[in-house]
């Protein structure tokens, strides 16, 4: 494990809070905070394990502003928390047998497509827009406290879709909550203002899952996970005050912009 200097803590605490804030916001904080635990000189697999236990309770905080539009949905709660605690267990295991060089090899194709779920994140919105529009619901908004969840379609691919989304949240995690907020919109008859709500809390709950089982049976590096834990839970905070105003198209091209070129570095690195 590397020892830390007070300037790679700061780096480490200033990516996290980032990450939190844009994992509220529009998903993809991986981008920031995995490379900047790569930078510190932390190999990929600690690295990767230590940010999911790190941008927990960024989530948790992101949860803890969004519980008006929560408010309804418990029923969706239950179902698909079970089927992403499940997907969690699984992508964690893989995560933890998969063999180093393995990993180093796959992750810059896992940056490149956590870059283009978050570059097409306002078509899929669009679409999963037009899709509720065209079934003659109204239009996306906050219904509030106690509004009806709407139609639900819990059919099979529903939940093998958000098992795999979960596979893949525990076993790298960046875009995981684009990926989910597209599966949630296409499924799911709701505002989606409520459908990133529950996107955040099933979040929440594979980077739970993952957190405990690295925890129990990887190289977390803690002083890290720390920092970086406190500082992606104040930052969940904030980009929730920020979800509903902040217009995203800026920060989410250059969330893109930089995880295209910590990518392209891993690849010919390697």
């Amino acid at each position: 494990m590397p020892s830390l200097e007070p300037a790679q803590l700061l780096l480490l605490a200033a990516a996290a809070l980032l990450a939190g804030a844009v994992n509220a916001v529009a998903g993809g904080g991986s981008l920031l905070s995995f490379p900047a635990l790569l930078a510190v000189g932390y190999p990929a697999i600690t690295a990767n394990v230590t940010n999911s236990v790190a941008l927990t309770p960024g989530y948790f905080g992101g949860t803890l502003g969004y519980r008006r539009e929560l408010a309804g949905q418990r029923r969706r709660i239950l179902a698909l928390g079970a089927t992403s605690a499940t997907g969690a267990v699984v992508g964690a295991v893989l995560l933890l047998v998969s063999s180093p060089e393995l990993f180093e090899a796959i992750v810059p194709f896992l940056i490149f497509l956590a870059c283009g779920l978050l570059a097409l994140q306002p078509r899929l919105a669009r679409l999963v827009r037009a899709r509720r529009e065209g079934d003659g619901n109204p239009a996306p908004g906050n219904p509030g406290p106690g509004a009806p969840a709407g139609a639900d379609q819990h059919t099979g691919p529903l939940f093998v879709t958000q098992f795999l989304a979960a596979v893949y949240g525990a076993y790298f995690g960046a875009g995981v909550g684009i990926m989910m907020l597209a599966i949630l919109g296409i499924f799911l008859t709701d505002s989606l203002q409520r459908l990133n709500a529950l996107k955040g809390l099933l979040s929440l709950v594979v980077a739970v899952v993952a957190a405990i089982w690295f925890a129990l049976f990887a190289d977390v590096a803690w002083v890290a996970a720390a920092v970086m834990a406190v500082a992606s839970l104040l930052g969940g905070q904030l980009g929730v005050l920020l979800a509903r105003r902040l217009n995203d198209q800026v920060l989410r091209w250059l969330v893109v912009a930089f995880g295209v070129a910590v990518g392209l570095r891993l690849l010919l690195a390697g």
